[in-house]
C-alpha cells in the first residue's frame, strides 16, 4: 500500500485546517500602517553602487534574499539533472525536424533576443531590468534554438553546463563570505567597489539563470511532449 493511501483523509483535513487558521491569524495580526521603504531606499541609493532602486534592493540592501532565490533555482536544476541519471540536460529527440518557418524565425529572432538580453542587463544599473529579466530572455533564445535544432542537445560538455549553472550562485556566495571575512555584514559591499561588484554579479547571474531555465526546460519535458522519445514516455 502506498504511503498516501495510509494517511487518513481526516488527518489531512485537520492539518490543512490548522495551516489555514495560522495563515488567517498571521494576515489579521499584520500592523495596520506599514513602514514606507521607498524613502529609506532613496536616501541610501547613493551608497548602493547603482542608480536603480530595484537593483539596489535585490543585490545590495536585501541581497541574501536574492542569494537564496538563486540557490533554489540551482537546486531545481540539479534535481532535474539527477532524475535524468546524470545526463544534463538531455537527451533530447525531436519527432520531426524543424520546419522552414521555425528555422527562419530562429535566425531572425534569436539575435534580437540576445541583444535585448544584453540591453536589459545594462539597463538594470539605472532603470528597470537586471539579471533576472536578461536571463529569462536569454533562456527563451536558448529554448528557441533547442526547438529549431540549432543547439546541441547536451548544451556542450557536462562540466561546462555545471560551471555555467553554478557560476552565479558560487560568485554570489563568495561575495557573501568575503564581506563577512573583511569584518563587515553579509553582502555589505565596500562603498567604492559596490558598483563594479554588482555589475560582475549581474553578468554571471544572467548566464547562470539562462542556462538553468534552459536546463529545466530540456531536462524534464512533460509526457506527450514532441521532445520526448516514445520509448521514454513510460519510464
Amino acid at each position: 500500500m502506498k504511503l498516501a493511501e495510509r494517511i487518513p483523509n481526516g488527518l489531512v483535513s485537520l492539518v490543512l485546517a490548522v495551516f489555514a487558521a495560522v495563515l488567517v491569524w498571521t494576515v489579521l495580526s499584520l500592523p495596520a500602517a506599514s513602514v514606507r521603504l521607498q524613502p529609506l531606499v532613496n536616501a541610501r541609493l547613493v551608497d548602493s553602487g547603482v542608480h536603480s532602486p530595484v537593483t539596489a534592493v535585490l543585490l545590495n540592501f536585501r541581497g541574501y534574499d536574492t542569494l537564496l532565490e538563486i540557490g533554489v533555482l540551482l537546486l531545481a536544476a540539479m534535481a532535474c539533472m539527477a532524475l535524468r541519471q546524470g545526463q544534463p540536460p538531455g537527451p533530447l529527440l525531436m519527432i520531426a525536424p524543424p520546419g522552414p518557418v521555425l528555422a527562419a524565425m530562429t535566425r531572425l529572432v534569436v539575435p534580437l533576443m540576445v541583444l535585448t538580453s544584453g540591453y536589459l542587463l545594462w539597463a538594470g544599473e539605472h532603470a528597470p531590468g537586471g539579471a533576472f529579466q536578461a536571463g529569462a530572455v536569454l533562456a527563451a533564445a536558448g529554448v528557441l534554438l533547442l526547438l529549431g535544432g540549432k543547439l546541441n542537445v547536451r548544451l556542450g560538455a557536462p562540466w561546462r553546463v555545471r560551471v555555467a549553472l553554478a557560476s552565479g550562485f558560487a560568485f554570489f556566495l563568495g561575495l557573501a563570505l568575503a564581506t563577512l571575512g573583511m569584518g563587515g555584514k553579509l553582502l555589505e559591499y565596500p562603498q567604492n567597489g559596490a558598483g563594479p561588484l554588482i555589475v560582475a554579479l549581474e553578468s554571471l547571474l544572467t548566464l547562470s539563470i539562462a542556462v538553468t531555465l534552459v536546463a529545466l526546460f530540456a531536462s524534464n519535458p512533460p509526457a506527450g511532449s514532441p521532445m520526448v522519445p516514445p520509448e521514454e514516455e513510460d519510464v
